[in-house]
């Protein structure tokens, strides 16, 4: 079997593994890059962020056509198919996969397109290659194969009524209502999906609140306007039993509720991907959710094995795997700028989008930290008015001694980007960290990173 050798292996194309693979190969190593699927970008691509997030665009422009008056000049309102909008999202996925690969060519990255398999700890077997099985022998490893939904053993996933949010993209129809089982973000941005086409969608879950990470008042918003959009929210529910026949699916609650729906999307959890990785091999052991632990420079228990992206958990976001992919190959090249990522901004597309980065209220409230709180209202500010997206707003917290920002949450349309206006002024150091910042510069206008000045307004009108 031939053996080909490499200073840095990399497993998985995501954001965390293109990341790496690109850092690496800038500063001169020699670099292999193993991907599962046949062509690259990894399950962000194919299976999740890209797909989902196109998706998502299409539907909102769905719902911009059918409920804007000026609209009524051209037709009636139209109904479309889950297929047909799902065609656009496939349109992107080519465009990303040959992007993508143009940069592995252009920076003489060798991909191996195959499961990775570990013999040792510095040889990998790539198998089911377009070559046959291929050993990789390299000095480093950085294990980015991401995570999958996770799967109970007692729900029969082989049933055509039964998705998970992998398995959610081959429907090939649209069913007249869902049942989502999990309102993490996932769950969430998919019921918001759904429930712009149409669908009649029961979102359930465990807990007594949405996405509780988030501040209190952003989660009222998303759970107003998820139920002002149709959705049913079912709150401090488990589930019993989900079976399916020919004609339903149905879900049974411990507390004895029964729900019946066209189909069931399963959205609880996420299982890093190492079982199929042998890291047992080599003494590596991942916990009960297939997670593998890290050090602050993102080596595993082995040094020169390292793992980045959604097989270590938090906060799995595309955005952060990419800058951990980059840190963990700067702990290779020992360049001294190898970091732990723990500055991010999360971004949920639900309809309307959500951002936030810093504390909540309520964590700042539990520290007994002196703060107080900057608004601006989207529907007062004249973009928002001319573009029609009104629903939102802009929040700021901040000290009320030192005028220090301390948190930033969104809530509405471009959530995700004017989030990132507030996070670079947190960022800077000393006295430039003050919501005093928005009140003494000038914003374009009507633009909606204007919000800032608003919101900044209105908190120090509170301390006057």
């Amino acid at each position: 079997m031939p053996t080909s050798e490499y200073d840095v292996v990399i497993i998985g194309s995501g954001p965390a593994g293109e990341g790496a693979a690109m850092n690496a190969a800038k500063h001169g190593k020699r670099v292999a890059m193993v991907e599962s699927f046949d062509s690259v970008g990894g399950a962000c691509t194919h299976k999740g962020t890209i797909p989902s997030k196109a998706l998502r665009h299409s539907v909102k422009q769905i719902i911009e056509f059918n409920t804007n008056p000026m609209f009524r000049d051209i037709g009636e309102p139209r109904w479309f198919s889950f297929p047909r909008v799902l065609k656009s999202a496939e349109k992107v996925i080519e465009k990303q996969v040959k992007l993508r690969t143009e940069f592995y060519s252009r920076n003489r990255i060798d991909l191996f397109f195959g499961e990775a398999h570990f013999l040792d700890e510095k040889r990998i077997e790539v198998r089911e290659t377009s070559r046959g099985n291929e050993i990789l022998k390299a000095d480093d490893f950085i294990i980015a194969t991401g995570s999958s939904p996770y799967r109970p053993d007692d729900v029969d996933f082989t049933n055509p009524r039964i998705y998970d949010s992998d398995t959610i993209l081959n429907l090939s129809h649209t069913p007249r209502n869902l049942i989502i089982y999990g309102a993490g973000v996932i769950g969430c941005e998919y019921a918001s999906i759904f429930a712009g086409l149409g669908v009649k969608v029961d979102l359930v879950t465990s807990h007594d609140e949405l996405l509780s990470f988030l501040d209190d008042e952003i989660i009222d918003a998303l759970s107003y306007h998820l139920r002002d959009n149709g959705v049913m929210l079912r709150m401090n529910e488990e589930y019993d039993e989900i079976t399916a026949d020919d004609r339903f699916a149905y879900l049974r609650l411990k507390s004895g509720k029964r729900i019946k729906a066209d189909a069931i999307l399963w959205c609880n959890g996420r299982t890093g991907n190492t079982k199929q990785l042998e890291i047992e091999t080599i003494g590596l052991a991942a916990d009960s959710r297939g997670r593998l632990e890290v050090n602050e420079q993102y080596q595993t228990s082995l040094p020169h094995i390292y793992a980045v992206g959604d097989v270590v958990g938090w906060p799995s976001l595309a955005s952060a795997a990419y800058d951990q992919g980059c840190s963990s190959s700067n702990a290779i090249l020992d360049n001294g700028e190898s970091y732990f990522v723990t500055d991010v901004a999360n971004g949920i597309y639900t309809i309307p989008e959500i951002s936030s980065v810093g504390a909540t209220e309520q964590q700042l409230t539990e520290q007994k930290v002196p703060y107080e709180v900057g608004r601006a209202l989207f529907k007062n500010t004249a973009r928002a008015q001319i573009s029609g997206e009104t629903v939102g707003m802009l929040k700021l917290l901040f000290h009320v001694d030192t005028y220090q920002l301390l948190g930033i949450h969104c809530f509405g349309d471009r959530a995700a980007e004017i989030i990132h206006i507030g996070q670079a002024i947190m960022n800077q150091k000393g006295d430039a960290n003050t919501i005093k910042y928005f009140t003494n510069t000038t914003f374009n206008y009507p633009t909606m990173a204007e919000a800032y000045r608003v919101a900044a307004l209105d908190g120090l009108n509170r301390l006057a």
